[in-house]
C-alpha cells in the first residue's frame, strides 16, 4: 500500500507534464496555405492538403461525373504519398523545388495517403507516389512511380509542366 502511495504523486506529475504536450503546434495553418514557423522561416511551396481542402480547391468529386471539373485558376500536380515509401522520399524534395520554380504558375499540392485514407481509397490510388496533374482547362491525367533517378524524375515532371499543364496558359 505504502508503494502505491509513493507511486500516485509520480503519476499526477506524469500526467500533468503530458496534458501539457498536446501535440498542437504554435504554427497554424491557413486552409491550403504553405506553414511556416518563427524558427523555421523557409516558404514551404508544395501545399499539404486534406481531402475536404481537395473537394474545394481541385475536384468535388462527390457532385456526380457531370459536375466534374477542376475547380482551380493554375494548374495543379496533386502527390499522393506517404511516409514510409521510399520513392515518396526521393520524389518530395523534386515537387518542392518546382513548386518553388514555378510559384505563381501553378500549384503542387501533397495528399498523405496515412492520413487522408478514405480520399485515396475514393480515387482508386492503388500505388504510391501517385501524381495527378490537372490542367486549368483539359482532362486530367495520372502518372504512378517516378523515373530511374532524381534527374530523370525532375526532368520528366518539367515536361509535363511544359508541354501538359502550362500549354494553354
Amino acid at each position: 500500500m505504502r508503494k502505491l502511495i509513493a507511486f500516485i504523486p509520480v503519476m499526477m506529475l506524469a500526467l500533468i507534464a503530458l496534458g501539457s504536450c498536446n501535440g498542437s503546434s504554435s504554427a497554424k495553418q491557413t486552409e491550403g496555405e504553405p506553414v511556416t514557423t518563427a524558427k523555421d522561416t523557409k516558404k514551404e511551396y508544395a501545399i499539404s492538403i486534406t481531402r475536404e481542402q481537395f473537394l474545394t480547391k481541385i475536384l468535388d468529386y462527390t457532385k456526380g461525373q457531370e459536375n466534374m471539373r477542376y475547380l482551380g485558376d493554375k494548374p495543379a500536380i496533386v502527390d499522393f504519398w506517404a511516409s514510409w515509401c521510399g520513392p515518396c522520399r526521393i520524389a518530395s524534395p523534386i515537387l518542392e523545388e518546382l513548386a518553388k520554380e514555378y510559384d505563381g504558375r501553378i500549384y503542387v499540392y501533397k495528399v498523405n495517403t496515412q492520413t487522408e485514407q478514405q480520399i485515396a481509397a475514393e480515387l482508386g490510388i492503388q500505388s504510391i507516389p501517385t501524381f495527378i496533374f490537372f490542367p486549368v482547362n483539359g482532362k486530367p491525367f495520372a502518372s504512378s512511380g517516378i523515373a530511374r533517378t532524381p534527374e530523370e524524375t525532375k526532368q520528366m515532371f518539367k515536361e509535363i509542366i511544359e508541354k501538359e499543364l502550362l500549354k494553354s496558359k
